[in-house]
């Protein structure tokens, strides 16, 4: 779905089925985006230090949901760079509102708070993610988080990398939503270098 958005966005698209592309250097450095959708895995130390690298020198990483916040469960450094990590979605599938907190950001600008029918992602956050958008508990799954405001979209910045980060879109059809899916086009977008 997104190599489409982004070829119609003149984007040249490769796809790598091995966390290995991350050992080129070489690749990495010429590249102006990586979008991972890896979840739930391991990672080599050196596969993640190119990763981490070439964000660092400047090339824009974003994703979203667990391709990108629940990739590598045993790295803190991926974690710091992605700026959260997934604990929980409690109650699984249900409805819940996604509230933007900055409508002024190239990301966010001209959209309007919406509802969603999907996971509602409790994570652990960096305190120093520029959040844009946030999601409330209601507490009718686990009544100690009643009420916690949880960031749910967030950009930083990994050395001179741009990295875009959204909960949303636990499947396909979480981006016929249509806030999701132009919100996940933007920040690929303003990742990219």
């Amino acid at each position: 779905m997104f190599a489409e958005l982004l070829r119609a966005a003149d984007y040249e698209v490769e796809i790598s089925d091995s966390l290995d592309v991350y050992l080129d250097a070489e690749k990495l450095s010429g590249l102006d985006l990586i979008v991972p959708t890896w979840t739930m895995d391991t990672i080599t130390d050196a596969q993640e230090a190119g990763l981490l690298a070439a964000v660092n020198d400047g090339v824009g990483v974003g994703g979203w949901h667990g391709t990108m916040g629940d990739s590598f469960r045993n790295n803190p450094s991926y974690q710091f760079m992605v700026g959260g990590q997934w604990v929980a979605h409690p109650g699984n599938i249900i409805d819940y509102t996604v509230n933007l907190t900055k409508t002024d950001h190239p990301i966010t600008q001209g959209l309007s708070d919406f509802q969603v029918h999907s996971e509602q992602y409790y994570m652990h956050v960096d305190p120093s993610n520029n959040v844009l958008a946030t999601t409330t508990f209601s507490g009718a799954f686990i009544p100690a988080i009643a009420g916690t405001v949880m960031p749910v979209v967030w950009t930083r910045m990994w050395g001179a990398g741009r990295v875009f980060y959204s909960a949303l879109g636990h499947t396909a059809s979480d981006f016929d939503v249509p806030e999701t899916r132009e919100i996940t086009r933007r920040g690929l977008l303003w990742a990219s270098r």
